[in-house]
């Protein structure tokens, strides 16, 4: 069975004018069930994360400035809004969210975190909304418990995923791929394997025919899991994004990664990503699209 991590953290509001949009993570699961694609047998409940999986990948002084509630104010602006135990509370249950959907992947082929997509976090600082880089965490675990040798991250939000590629820059068993906006936040940007930089404005076409002329060439790297970062905020009605893709080429975005992924048999964890456009609907159905094209693919 397919399984789906969601807690109910996961939709934390926030204090007022720090206002996320965490809307779609009550939504996206509550439209799958309305729909009949999942069961809540497919949904799990992650726990929190040990705090030894977190060292994996963050520097231990930033994790426990984060964990005490003790970053500098100018740290928390960085991050996008202040601190709470709650908040950080949800941030470990996320990255354990998508730590066990890569063992459920490894025996069933996909699964997913409707929450995630945490890639401006690194080794030692929160940026961009991201307080715990949970695709690098749940990396590092499979490497440490040699359930993996060879890791490939897409990451296709709209954002260059300038925290994982800090994470990894010394990982030769890690492979980081970034096809993002070239103008868009992190105005500074880390070095990734493989970073593609679009124009803003770029349309279905031609994002569409960059990701097909990059994948194959991925394989060099002779992956055997992968990590896929399914940002929406490519969507040319996003306020934060700058590209211009309709739902149907971002659901053809998702359908190419999980046919190359279904083609070479290499198990996927799959975490949602940014999304911010002004009708929540446009994020629901673009999210869950990427849900049913998976679940058509590997079921």
């Amino acid at each position: 069975m397919i399984k789906i991590a969601w807690h109910s953290l996961y939709a934390h509001p926030l204090p007022e004018g720090h206002r996320f949009p965490m809307l779609k993570y009550e939504l996206i699961p509550e439209q799958l069930l309305h729909e009949g694609v999942i069961t809540t047998d497919n949904l799990f409940a992650p726990e929190p994360l040990k705090e030894s999986v977190i060292l994996l990948s963050h520097e231990q002084t930033y994790w426990e400035q984060l964990r005490d509630l003790t970053l500098s104010e100018k740290e928390q602006r960085r991050i996008g809004f202040p601190l709470s135990a709650q908040l950080v509370e949800r941030e470990v249950r996320i990255a354990q969210g998508t730590v066990d959907g890569a063992l459920y992947a490894l025996r069933h082929s996909i699964a997913f975190n409707v929450a995630g997509g945490t890639h401006h976090a690194g080794s030692n600082w929160g940026e961009g909304f991201c307080l715990l880089n949970d695709q690098a965490i749940a990396a590092n675990y499979l490497l440490n418990n040699n359930l993996a040798k060879r890791i490939l991250i897409i990451d296709l939000d709209v954002h260059q995923g300038n925290g994982t590629a800090e994470i990894f820059a010394q990982e030769p068993n890690v492979f980081t791929f970034s096809m993002h906006g070239d103008k868009n936040f992190p105005f500074r940007k880390e070095q990734s394997d493989l970073d593609i930089a679009l124009a803003d404005g770029t349309g279905d076409d031609l994002f569409l025919a960059e990701l097909n002329d990059a994948l194959p060439n991925l394989l060099a790297f002779k992956p055997d899991f992968v990590f896929y970062l399914s940002g929406v905020d490519v969507l040319e009605s996003d306020k934060l994004g700058k590209l211009s893709l309709t739902k149907a080429a971002c659901r053809e975005r998702d359908r190419i990664v999980f046919q190359f992924c279904k083609d070479q048999g290499l198990p996927v964890q799959v975490s949602m990503g940014g999304g911010y456009s002004t009708d929540i609907k446009d994020i629901v159905d673009a999210h869950c699209n990427t849900f049913k094209v998976g679940l058509d693919i590997f079921e």
